[in-house]
C-alpha cells in the first residue's frame, strides 16, 4: 500500500481525531487511527468505543491499495515537524513508513481488521430536528452539564423531543439550564449525550448534518464525515418540576450593565450579593476576608421593596454570554429559593447561596 497527501490535509485530519483515541493505554488499537485507500477515496477513523470519528477524502494520490493503523498520537507529532509540502505514505509488512524529502520515519502497525467496527446507519431511525439550531442550543446549555457526576445521567444532555418542541436539558444541581427548539415533530423521544460527544458535535459540524439513533447509539452523519456516540442510559431529573412558573417578582435587566457589573466584582469574588431597590441595583462581593468590592447600576426596577440575591456569579456569566437579546427577565420567589433568568427559549434556574 502506497499513498501520498499534503502535509496540511492530514495534519489537520489527524488533529480532528486525536479526541477520539485512547489516550492512557498505548497498546490497545483503539490508540491507532485505522486508514483504508481504496478506489479514489480514502477514509480515516478513530474511537474510543465510546465515541468515534470517521473521515472520508478523494485527496489522497493513492499509489496502491491497502489499509493500516498506526499510533494516532505518535503519527501527528511526526506529520507537525514535517515541512509543508507532499509527503508519502508506505506500508511495509507490519510497518508504516512515512517520507518527505530525506527525512524518513517507521511506526508500528497493528492488524487492521482487529480495529473496532462502527455503528451502521441502515435500518436506524433519524432525527428530524434542524441541525444548525440543536448545535447553538448545545452550546447554551453546555457550561451546566455536570463532569464526573456518580449519577452519569448528569454527565451529558437531556434531548426531550416532544409533539410540539425539543427541549436541550443539562444541569449540574446547582443550576438547571433548557433551551427550547419550537417545531412540531412526529416522535416523541428522550436521548441523554455524554458531554465529551456534545463538545465534539459543536467543534465538527456547521453545516447541515443527518441524526440517526437506537437504543445505545447516536450517529451524525456529514457529506465527508460520520460521527458516532455511545448514548447515557438513565432517567435524566423531572426538570420541568424545578422551573419556578409564577415568579412573585420579574424584573427585566440590560444585560450589558449587568455584565460590566459582575465581571467588575469578580475581580475578588466570584461569589456575589445582588440587591435590587426601587431605582438602584447594587453588587456587592461575598468574601471570607477584609477585601471587599461594591459596584452599583442607576435602573427603574418598578420594585416596591428591596429584594437580594446571593449567587455564584458564574452560573449568571454563562447565562448572559450566550443570549442574543440586550435585555432580560429575571424571577425572584424569595433570597433563599430557585431563580430563573430568561431570554425567549433559553432559561437557567439558579440555586442561590445561603448567607
Amino acid at each position: 500500500m502506497e499513498f501520498k497527501v499534503q502535509k496540511e490535509l492530514i495534519e489537520h485530519i489527524l488533529i480532528n481525531l486525536q479526541p477520539f483515541l485512547e489516550k492512557k493505554d498505548a497498546t490497545q488499537i483503539t490508540s491507532h487511527i485505522h486508514f483504508e485507500v481504496l478506489n479514489e477515496k480514502s477514509t480515516i477513523k478513530a474511537t474510543d468505543i465510546e465515541i468515534g470519528l470517521l473521515i472520508t477524502t478523494k485527496e489522497f494520490e493513492i499509489l496502491s491499495e491497502g489499509k493500516f493503523t498506526a499510533n494516532g498520537k505518535k503519527l501527528l507529532d511526526i506529520i507537525r515537524i514535517l515541512k509543508n509540502g507532499e509527503i508519502e505514505f508506505i506500508l511495509r509488512d507490519n510497518t508504516i513508513e512515512i517520507r518527505q524529502n530525506h527525512s524518513k520515519f517507521k511506526l508500528p502497525t497493528f492488524n487492521p481488521e482487529e480495529f473496532p467496527k462502527f455503528p451502521e446507519i441502515k435500518d436506524k431511525p433519524k432525527i428530524s430536528l434542524d441541525s444548525a439550531l440543536l448545535i447553538k442550543n448545545f452550546k447554551k446549555i453546555t457550561p451546566a452539564i455536570d463532569t464526573n457526576n456518580p449519577k452519569y445521567e448528569l454527565n451529558g444532555a437531556l434531548i426531550n423531543i416532544q409533539k410540539e418542541k425539543t427541549d436541550i436539558v443539562a444541569t449540574d444541581t446547582r443550576r438547571l439550564a433548557v433551551a427550547t427548539i419550537n417545531k412540531n415533530s412526529q416522535e416523541e423521544l428522550e436521548l441523554i449525550i455524554p458531554k465529551k460527544a456534545i463538545l465534539e458535535m459543536q467543534k465538527l459540524f456547521l453545516d447541515k448534518i443527518e441524526i440517526f439513533y437506537d437504543e445505545t447509539t447516536l450517529i451524525v452523519k456529514e457529506s465527508n464525515m460520520l460521527f458516532f456516540t455511545r448514548l447515557i442510559n438513565g432517567k435524566f431529573p423531572d426538570y420541568a418540576k424545578i422551573i419556578p412558573l409564577h415568579p412573585k417578582y420579574e424584573i427585566k435587566l440590560p444585560k450589558k450593565e449587568m455584565i460590566d457589573a459582575i465581571k467588575m466584582i469578580t475581580t475578588i469574588s466570584y461569589d456575589i450579593k445582588i440587591t435590587f431597590t426601587p431605582n438602584l441595583i447594587k453588587f456587592n462581593s461575598l468574601s471570607m476576608d477584609n477585601i471587599e468590592a461594591k459596584t452599583e447600576i442607576e435602573f427603574n426596577t418598578n420594585l416596591k421593596e428591596n429584594i437580594e440575591i446571593s449567587l455564584n456569579s458564574r452560573y449568571l456569566l454563562d447565562f448572559l454570554n450566550h443570549i442574543e437579546s440586550e435585555e432580560f427577565k429575571i424571577g425572584i420567589n424569595g433570597s433563599t429559593l430557585p431563580f430563573i433568568v430568561q431570554e425567549e427559549n433559553f432559561l437557567t434556574v439558579i440555586m442561590p447561596i445561603i448567607v
